[in-house]
């Protein structure tokens, strides 16, 4: 298992001066003094292996021991695989399972996306960046620290989304030496596939999210679960944005009920963003049992509605699209016999 090892063990970096991700480019550019080929090409004599990322073919080193994880779609099957990181952005842990990261002064807070500390991810010095998704504007940032790998799932990969899962546990898996692990996950994934496919037979669907108390399109973001389905989405995410789950497009609940889809299937981001501080946003079932407009729709009358994980919004790797086709196969399993 890859742990913190001793800083002494090879020239540590200068720390970088605390300031504007803008100007961080140029700062991260003078810490690559004398260890630039073991950024670029891994440590001196390690085993190196070659990734498919989303950027290309990258030459890495095989079990790197300092690896910063920055991409929340790789946090479960990392832990999974039994790789602690020496560093991570701790507002992106989901609330529940990640206490032991979250408490751990060895992990590094390397803050967000919206607010990278790049400083902290410098510190940490590590080996391997695990970057991509919500870090992927960071790349050459990132690439000034250490060699740093996209291979984050993607809706543009050959197959969509959730063959990009699958294809990122496998690749995680042989640059930790777990295959026979990510083996096991991405068989869970597709077991659980297999059955909601199987489950889903033409019904129409609406992909909603709960966001800001209200209920919206969240076809941009869930879309990639219903896309290997049988399932006739409502209302497109066409035009959309990935951001646009964080705005309110001023969708009507009576367009919805005009529409009158025979599911729901709810993503609950207030939920999954909410860190504890404050009125805690109104859950994703009371919002939908409280629109007067859609008593009368078919999936409110015959209850039929999925509600995903809560921390589904701050997960979206291999584990959380396995546990929300197993709760739509076993949804309209029910509601067909």
């Amino acid at each position: 298992m890859p742990q913190s090892r001793p800083r002494s063990s090879r020239p540590a970096r200068p720390l970088i001066a605390l300031g504007a991700v803008v100007g961080s480019v140029a700062l991260l550019a003078a810490c690559s003094s004398g260890t630039d080929s073991e950024k670029k090409d891994g440590a001196a004599g390690a085993e190196q292996i070659t990734l498919t990322t989303n950027l290309g073919e990258k030459k890495v080193a095989k079990n790197p021991e300092r690896v910063a994880a920055l991409d929340n779609t790789s946090f479960a099957t990392l832990k999974a695989l039994g790789v602690k990181p020496v560093a991570a952005p701790k507002g992106l842990l989901p609330a529940t399972g990640y206490d032991d990261w979250k408490n751990d002064d060895s992990i590094a807070d390397v803050g967000t996306h919206r607010e990278p500390k790049l400083e902290e991810l410098n510190a940490a010095e590590p080996d391997l960046i695990i970057g991509g998704y919500r870090f992927g504007e960071q790349q050459d940032e990132l690439e000034k620290i250490a060699p740093t790998i996209d291979i984050s799932p993607s809706d543009e990969a050959e197959g969509g989304y959730v063959a990009s899962l699958k294809t990122q546990t496998e690749q995680l898996g042989e640059l930790f030496g777990k295959e026979r692990e990510a083996a096991k996950i991405v068989d869970e994934l597709e077991t659980a596939e297999r059955a909601a496919v199987e489950a889903t037979g033409g019904e129409t669907v609406f992909l909603a999210v709960a966001n800001g108390g209200k209920i919206d399109n969240g076809a941009s973001r869930i879309g990639r679960l219903a896309e290997p389905l049988d399932l006739k989405n409502v209302l497109a995410a066409e035009g959309q944005e990935d951001t646009a789950v964080h705005n309110d497009s001023g969708l009507a609940p009576e367009t919805v009920a005009e529409l009158n889809p025979d599911w729901m299937i709810v993503m609950d981001r207030d939920a999954a963003v909410f860190k504890g501080e404050g009125e805690a946003p109104t859950p994703a079932k009371t919002l939908v049992k409280g629109q007067d407009a859609w008593k009368n729709v078919t999936f409110l009358v015959k209850d039929q509605i999925v509600y995903l994980p809560s921390d589904f919004y701050v997960t979206e790797g291999a584990q959380a699209y396995a546990a929300s086709f197993n709760l739509i196969a076993e949804a309209f399993a029910k509601a067909a016999e």
